[in-house]
């Protein structure tokens, strides 16, 4: 059911907003929505905590709320005005009604417009990627063996960090001896879980044309979660 609150420049106005709040945190529920902004737009200063004390509760928590997402330094502004802040609210208001043609009534439950659903299915997917992007890493250390001691193991480790794909990270590496002059590369890698698998990076990657010219095989040491 639709909630509407009119003249919020008066104390009746004030008052139906106190008895709204009445054990609520948030106009709508228990977090602050859109109605809230909409009516601490029409509340012209902030109410008496003795007169109107949950509307003064409410309205010292939506300040806070949006000072926070505004976190730039204010120099501080003055609107002046020779009328009387009484005589100043009905203008407000005219003007309000010129732009939605609704006086100064607030309704809490207008459709959304199909711009509105938009930037809200915009921001879900980003929610979405976002969380699968900060999903678990792992960190682990790979054993590069190349065909023989005449493997150019320079080319062999550049080979190996030309694979690149999202969620895959190369770290640190060092060449080990293995015997009869061979070296092996041991080098280190991270990777975000959703996004890489390290036996298809290692199965479809690095022992497949053209890295395989360089590569003979690859074998995981260590593989730790972050």
């Amino acid at each position: 059911m639709a909630v509407t609150f009119s003249d919020l420049h008066t104390e009746s106005g004030l008052k139906s907003v106190n008895d709204h709040l009445s054990g609520k945190t948030y106009i709508s529920g228990d977090q602050l929505t859109k109605d809230d902004i909409k009516v601490y737009g029409a509340v012209l200063e902030q109410p008496s905590s003795d007169l109107y004390p949950n509307a003064s509760q409410w309205y010292q928590a939506v300040s806070a709320k949006l000072a926070s997402s505004f976190p730039g330094k204010a120099v501080g502004v003055r609107v002046g005005s020779q009328a009387a802040p009484a005589e100043a609210a009905p203008a407000k208001e005219a003007a309000k009604a010129a732009d939605d043609d609704d006086d100064d009534d607030i309704d809490l439950f207008g459709e959304e417009t199909e711009e509105e659903k938009k930037a809200a299915e915009a921001r879900e997917a980003t929610k979405a990627s976002t969380k699968k992007k900060e999903s678990g890493k792992s960190s682990i250390l790979l054993d590069v063996k190349p065909w023989d001691d005449e493997t150019d193991m320079k080319k062999l480790e550049e080979a190996v960090r030309s694979v690149q794909q999202e969620g895959l990270t190369w770290g640190a590496s060092k060449l080990v001896p293995v015997g009869y002059g061979i070296k092996k590369l041991q080098i280190m890698l991270t990777i975000v879980d959703d996004l890489v698998s390290v036996d298809t990076l290692v199965e479809e990657k690095l022992t497949v044309e053209p890295i395989n010219e360089y590569v003979q095989s690859c074998d995981i040491v260590a593989f730790n979660k972050i």
